[in-house]
């Protein structure tokens, strides 16, 4: 093993040991005094949530090992400056039951398999002796690249699925408005609805009925739904329907017109998809047909003029 190559191999093994050490001191509970905010949480339980509340270290260490790797995933993206952000949001929009902690410790075994997917690269690379200094770089790499590609597939679940949502509604909401023309209650046109159908907002339903069954009330679950989801087209209902319900005006009524606005802005999107499509189908046409074109019809007469002024 030549110097670089010797270089190369330590260099990896001792980020692979600070890595775990990192990992382990992540996980170690923190001495130092707690904030202001947290001390007089105790005393302000009413306008301070219950995850807020200070807990004991032995509270909040995790039983299982699933939990351990959950939650030093999370401390660590953290540390990093990596929170949640929108991952609840993506998740509910997904479908996905997880929480934000199962899903970083998902991301962060995702991270690890591509360090080490860089790692054996890279000791392949040493062993081969074709070491270089973007080799030594490949491990943090791909560790990166395997975390936003992750991420990544959780955008995409969310985005096709709320497609799938906002394609569902105004079919849901004419079957709902045509359930309630029956002379159905609410409940009971919703739960219809909910039993019947087989698409993605069917399932949000069943979700509002087993809230109601529960105790909530009709609006404020449909208000918990929306502000899960956040699909401007499905708030706007629910808004209605709430006022709706609020009012005592027809129910029937209200949701023939909301359904009515979803399928025009249905329309309006497909419009606009097509308008894009369109624009992207023009690409290979003006940089890759168009240039071919030219030159195949210019290069004949360029080489003809060649050849008679030789």
């Amino acid at each position: 093993m030549n110097p670089t190559s010797a270089l190369a191999v330590s260099t990896l093994l001792g980020g692979l040991l600070g890595a775990g050490a990192f990992l382990l001191l992540s996980a170690l509970p923190r001495w130092r005094a707690l904030p202001l905010t947290v001390r007089i949480a105790p005393h302000l339980r009413d306008v301070t949530g219950e995850t807020d509340q200070p807990r004991l270290w032995s509270a909040r260490m995790p039983t299982t090992a699933g939990a351990r790797w959950a939650d030093i995933a999370h401390r660590l993206l953290d540390v990093i400056g990596a929170g949640g952000g929108t991952v609840p949001l993506r998740l509910s929009q997904a479908g996905v039951d997880r929480t934000l902690a199962s899903f970083r410790g998902r991301q962060l075994g995702w991270a690890v398999a591509g360090v080490a997917v860089g790692a054996i690269g890279t000791i392949v690379l040493a062993l081969a002796g074709r070491m270089s200094l973007p080799a030594v770089l490949l491990p943090v790499v791909t560790g990166a690249v395997a975390g936003v590609i992750y991420d990544y597939l959780l955008s995409m679940r969310a985005k096709a699925r709320v497609a799938r949502l906002s394609e569902e509604l105004p079919t849901v909401l004419e079957f709902f408005a045509l359930c309630l023309s029956a002379r159905e209650t609410p409940l009971d046109a919703l739960r219809r609805v909910a039993s019947t159908g087989s698409g993605e907002l069917s399932q949000e339903l069943r979700l509002v009925v087993l809230a109601v069954h529960t105790g909530s009330g009709l609006g404020e679950a449909f208000g918990e739904s929306a502000q899960r989801l956040q699909i401007p087209a499905y708030s706007r209902v629910v808004d209605q329907l709430v006022a709706a319900l609020e009012r005592g005006a027809p129910l029937a009524a209200v949701l023939q017109a909301q359904a009515s606005d979803a399928r025009e802005e249905s329309k309006r999107g497909l419009i606009e998809s097509a308008g894009r499509k369109e624009i992207l189908m023009l690409l290979p046409l003006v940089f890759l047909i168009l240039p071919l074109s030219v030159i195949f019809a210019v290069f004949p007469g360029m080489f003809i003029l060649r050849l008679g002024l030789s």
